[in-house]
């Protein structure tokens, strides 16, 4: 995905110069991508950027008049249109649509700019003037940056595997990361599936003086948001509208063009709702599957027309599954082994995004913020796949889970889950396409830690949202059954008919039952599959490995490799693939689980991390040094 990397030397010398070309080969992912690389040897910086082509980000390296301030960014920052109205009259020259404001505002602010920036964003600023450099992300974490300290200095880079290709130490799983991954979908506290490699924590300012020590510090603290006194439910709802109206500019403008990832829940609703576009100017997509017309795309297209937006559905189909292999592979290799091949569907249906529009406006994190609805959860493995010398490790993947999962839910979900469980996605998602999201605004979630927790915990407030910004909205169901002006029965019924039907997909996909998957092989001929099938979701695994990726699940998971590793049982793993594709039984997650940890092994242990498929060395060498 689009980042940055570098070496921050307590001595400058010319092989960081190579190393730093090596870091960056892993990292072009895609040929519209830019990249580039700059080299402050007094200081000892060495870094380097990819970006998508026209992007925000797209002017690296951003400086000051004089050339006495650089910045390296990765991701967003949205600043309101007073802040480049401001530096702009006191003579600074700059774009601004791109990154360049920055440096700016930096002169004006010096570190204090760090606590205002708003955005998901990591970068490496450095000041010649002060002859310092300063590592920084988003106060949250969602541009992850992995580190690695040694005597020669600080390593850093927003994927893992730069890392690796120029550290073999860092070239091996560590017990307590692979535990919690397999338990809780993510690696937790900062930690990285890579023993001795670290991620750096939400809000870091960290400060290195040339010659001097590092300082690690941080701009900000969510107990400073918790300590907020709660609001009047009226008052707060009337503060709710108000800033979806100042905040949604920041997210529907582009220069790029912007389309929205339209689902047929409440939080994308309430983003058509409150943009207030006008007809045409915001197109809409749907995520879609084989089966049918699920009820994303029903609910989406609907509420799209009532918008007057352009309305498409891009199909996963038989395409993906065919290329199946390569779109699991690219999976492991750009989130670093943190998402599971069972989001490969990502790279495929972002690609096609892309055509429509290079930034993605979601509304993802809108459930979780709004109304604490919570995903990451420990949920460790029970079948007997694993060494026994893991499950001291297991056990405490639950604990520390439980000691992070208590406390003020919203805190959880910002700073927690958000970071470490759907950063993994967002790092797949951002390889095509820039995602945004106004769920993580700053002064969103300020303001949702002074809702009363009833407000917070009901569809209620999500529902008048909507009524508010665009009555028509209301009226129309959602894909669970909220919302709609039918009388109380009609809507209750509709509800309960929805999630009824949601509970069923479940249960025939990943939750069917053993009992109940040894019948369903009886009556396989007949596909009953298509009777439960694709109403809620749009990709189906379960089937998918009894059928058409039984080959590749087989490959896999007997090679004799896999069979080898030292914290897997290869008798269960063995009985478990056969009971699988035979139709037997549901091992759905724990198949999924073993293909990711496999393909872990294969990208990154067992080799340093190849150079992009399809790019030549000389390809590779043209495109570092594309400024």
């Amino acid at each position: 995905m689009p980042g940055i990397t570098g070496i921050i030397a307590k001595e400058p010398h010319k092989r960081h110069r190579r190393t730093l070309d090596l870091m960056m080969d892993g990292m072009l992912h895609e040929l519209f991508y830019t990249s580039g690389t700059h080299v402050q040897e007094r200081l000892g910086v060495y870094a380097g950027w990819t970006c998508h082509e026209g992007s925000y980000a797209d002017c690296m390296p951003v400086m000051n008049e004089e050339g006495t301030v650089l910045l390296f960014l990765s991701g967003e920052v949205h600043a309101d249109r007073q802040v480049a109205d401001r530096l702009q009259g006191e003579g600074h020259l700059f774009t601004r649509d791109d990154a360049s404001c920055l440096v700016h505002w930096y002169e004006e602010k010096g570190d204090a700019m760090f606590r205002e920036l708003n955005g998901w964003f990591s970068g490496l600023l450095v000041d010649l003037r002060l002859r310092k450099s300063i590592l920084f992300n988003d106060r949250y974490g969602m541009q992850r940056i992995y580190y690695y300290e040694t005597s020669e200095g600080m390593f850093f880079s927003s994927e893992a595997k730069a890392l690796l290709a120029v550290h073999p130490e860092l070239r091996r799983l560590d017990p307590r990361g692979l535990a919690e991954q397999l338990s809780c979908g993510c690696v937790l506290e900062g930690r990285s599936l890579f023993a001795g490699m670290s991620v750096l924590p939400g809000a870091s300012v960290w400060t290195f003086p040339a010659g001097g020590a590092v300082r690690k510090e941080s701009y900000f603290a969510p107990r400073e948001w918790e300590d907020q006194p709660a609001l009047p439910d009226d008052r707060f709802h009337a503060r709710l509208r108000e800033t979806f109206g100042a905040i949604m500019p920041r997210y529907t403008r582009s220069p790029q063009g912007v389309a929205v990832s339209l689902t047929g829940g409440l939080d994308t609703r309430i983003i058509m709702a409150q943009a207030h576009a006008a007809p045409g100017a915001l197109p809409c997509y749907t995520f879609g599957g084989p089966y049918r017309d699920c009820y994303d795309v029903k609910v989406a297209r609907k509420v799209a027309a009532a918008c007057g937006q352009r309305h498409e559905v891009i199909p996963l189909n038989d395409e993906f599954l065919r290329d199946f292999a390569s779109h699991a592979e690219k999976t492991v290799r750009i989130s670093d082994g943190n998402l599971e091949v069972s989001g490969a569907p990502e790279i495929y249906v972002n690609r096609i995004a892309r055509e429509i529009a290079p930034v993605r406006l979601t509304g993802n994190h809108g459930s979780e913020i709004m109304r604490d609805v919570r995903f990451l959860r420990a949920r460790p493995p029970r079948e007997a796949l694993f060494n026994r010398d893991l499950e001291p490790y297991l056990r405490q993947a639950v604990e520390t889970y439980g000691r992070n999962s208590r406390g003020h839910p919203l805190t959880f979900s910002a700073f927690k889950e958000a970071p470490w469980y759907h950063v993994n996605r967002l790092a797949v998602e951002q390889s095509q396409v820039t995602m945004r999201s106004p769920y993580l605004d700053n002064d969103l979630v300020a303001l949702l830690y002074r809702a009363s927790p009833g407000v917070r915990a009901s569809e209620a407030t999500a529902l008048r949202l909507i009524a508010d910004g665009n009555p028509a909205l209301a009226a129309i169901f959602t894909d669970r059954g909220y919302g709609g002006t039918a009388n109380p029965v009609v809507s209750k019924a509709a509800r309960t008919y929805r999630e009824l039907s949601f509970l069923a997909e479940y249960a025939y996909d990943y939750g069917m039952p053993q009992w109940l998957a040894s019948i369903d092989h009886l009556f396989s001929s007949l596909h009953p599959e298509r009777l439960f099938l694709g109403r809620h979701k749009f990709y189906h695994f379960r089937v998918w490995y009894r059928d058409q990726l039984a080959s590749y699940v087989k490959e896999v998971l007997l090679d004799p490799r896999t069979l080898s590793r030292p914290y897997v049982q290869p008798a269960s793993v063995e009985a478990m693939v056969r009971e699988h594709t035979a139709g037997l039984r549901n091992h759905t997650t724990s198949i999924t689980r073993m293909l990711t940890m496999e393909l872990v092994q294969r990208l990154f242990i067992d080799h340093a991390p190849p150079p992009r498929p399809g790019v030549t060395m000389p390809q590779q060498a043209r495109l570092l040094h594309r400024c």
